[in-house]
């Protein structure tokens, strides 16, 4: 069974900026998990009984869609209750579960400052992969320092796919990935930068990293909601500055 080291995550608050609308919006978190580490080569490579090439680095080339059956599977070899339905391209995130997921915006943004008002938690040569370093691909996990709650990694080396839709007015069903990847520059690694892909894509600078925790609530968790998302996607605006537009 894959080794996954989780870190409790006290409840807090963590202020979420929408660059396409110029908005802020506080979200009120509960306590939840989230692995220390991105998801390895290794990890992943034992639940899918398959060899590891390069055991220590995060794992990447996933797409959203094969996270979030990951995470199902590894809840399932743990005897929990899954996360998450899928129905074709339809996923249903049931928030009760005490299963593994993927974390949502608001739990990464706030496990990632650490209690940090600034773009990053640290220098980012000390904490953060990125394109000063001048590595050609993912480095191993745990090389830079951690933040103040443990996790290792949350900025460069590997952005990290979560819950959340980027935009469903102007992106349909793109998902959110967040931290940044080995290969950025260091302006764009930052705690509250988005971007995202399609749930099929993948891409050799995008992983994953779990988090766990259940909660009260239907359609509606730690900063998300299915209804806001609805919302979302009637509203229309200009596309921010640096966003690449929907082809």
């Amino acid at each position: 069974m894959p080794d996954i080291e989780m870190a409790a995550i006290p409840a807090g608050a963590v202020t979420l900026h929408d660059a396409r609308r110029s908005a802020r919006r506080t979200v009120e978190l509960e306590p939840f998990e989230i692995g220390v580490f991105a998801v390895t080569e290794e990890a992943l490579a034992e639940l899918l009984g398959v060899p590891a090439a390069h055991a220590r680095r995060p794992a990447v080339d996933v797409s959203w869609q094969r996270a979030i059956r990951l995470c199902n599977a590894l809840s399932e070899w743990e005897g929990l209750d899954p996360a998450y339905s899928v129905d074709g391209e339809a996923v249903r995130w049931f928030v009760d579960s005490d299963g593994y997921r993927l974390p949502t915006e608001a739990e990464w943004e706030f496990a990632c400052r650490a209690g940090s008002a600034k773009p990053q938690y640290g220098p980012l040569a000390d904490v953060a992969w990125t394109e000063a370093d001048g590595v050609g691909h993912p480095s191993d996990v745990g090389g830079k320092m951690p933040n103040l709650f443990g996790l290792f990694d949350t900025l460069g080396n590997a952005w990290e796919w979560c819950w959340d839709l980027l935009d469903p007015a102007r992106y349909g069903d793109y998902r959110v990935f967040r931290g940044g990847g080995f290969d950025d520059p260091a302006w764009s690694v930052r705690a509250s930068t988005r971007r995202g892909g399609g749930p099929r894509m993948h891409h050799d600078d995008v992983g994953m990293r779990l988090a766990r925790g259940a909660f009260d609530g239907d359609g509606a968790a730690q900063g998300w909601s299915a209804a806001a998302d609805e919302e979302n996607a009637l509203v229309d605006g200009p596309v921010p500055f640096g966003w690449t537009p929907l082809r």
